[in-house]
C-alpha cells in the first residue's frame, strides 16, 4: 500500500548540501537524533502542560516538519559519511517512538476527546514499528510499509493539529479520525510481518 514514505529520496536529494555542511561542521548523526527526541519531548511537555490553550498545537505540525528533516538527516549522516553504529542502531529506533509517543499523547488531553483513542495510536503505532524492525531478525530487511508508516503519522496529526489549534475540527470528528489512524496502523503492522515473511 503506498507511503508518503515513498518520497524519501526525493526529500533527501533537497538535504543533501545542508547534510555535507553539518558534517564538515562536525555535527554526527547520533547528536541529530538525540536531539531530535528531546526537542520533541519538550515541545511535547509544553503542549501538554498548557493544552487548555489550543493555539499551541501549532507547534505540532510545524516541528513535525523540522523533524522530518532531522530525521532524514540523520539517516544520511550515518550512511554516506561511515557514521553508522551500534549505539546509533538503537538510538534510531527508540528516539523515534519516544517522540511520537510525546507528540501524540497531548491530544488526549482535549476537552471531548476520548483518551483512550489517543493512547490506542500511540501503541498501536509503536507496534507497527516493532513488527517493522523485526524484519532483520526473521531474515528479512527492515520493513516501511503502510499505510500509516512513521512519515504518514507525522503528516496526519500534523493536519490534526492544525484543526485543533484552528478551532475547525470537533472533538467529534477528532475521535473518528483517531479510531480512523489506529485501526491503519494496525494495517500497517499487518502489513509489514506479511511483507517480511513474503520476503
Amino acid at each position: 500500500m503506498p507511503s508518503i514514505y515513498q518520497l524519501k529520496p526525493a526529500f533527501q536529494g533537497v538535504l543533501r548540501p545542508l547534510v555535507v555542511r553539518l558534517y564538515h561542521a562536525g555535527i554526527t548523526a547520533n547528536q541529530v537524533t538525540l536531539s531530535a527526541a528531546l526537542i520533541s519531548l519538550l515541545i511535547g511537555g509544553v503542549v501538554a502542560l498548557f493544552a487548555a490553550q489550543p493555539w499551541l498545537f501549532a507547534l505540532i505540525p510545524l516541528w513535525m516538519l523540522l523533524r522530518m528533516a532531522l530525521n532524514a538527516i540523520d539517516g544520511m549522516l550515518a550512511r554516506e559519511f561511515g557514521q553508522q553504529s551500534r549505539l546509533g542502531a538503537y538510538l534510531n529506533e527508540l528516539c523515534d517512538i519516544v517522540a511520537d509517543a510525546a507528540l501524540y499523547l497531548p491530544f488526549a488531553l482535549l476537552p471531548g476527546v476520548w483518551p483512550g483513542a489517543v493512547v490506542l495510536v500511540t501503541l498501536f503505532a509503536m507496534v507497527s514499528e516493532y513488527a517493522g524492525v523485526m524484519g532483520p531478525l526473521a531474515g528479512a530487511s527492515r520493513r516501511y510499509d503502510g499505510p500509516m508508516g512513521k512519515s504518514d503519522r507525522a503528516f496526519v496529526f500534523g493536519v490534526l493539529a492544525v484543526g485543533v489549534a484552528s478551532g475547525l475540527l470537533p472533538s467529534g470528528w477528532l475521535n473518528a479520525f483517531l479510531v480512523l489512524i489506529a485501526s491503519l496502523c494496525a494495517v500497517t503492522a499487518f502489513n509489514r510481518v506479511r511483507k517480511g515473511l513474503q520476503e
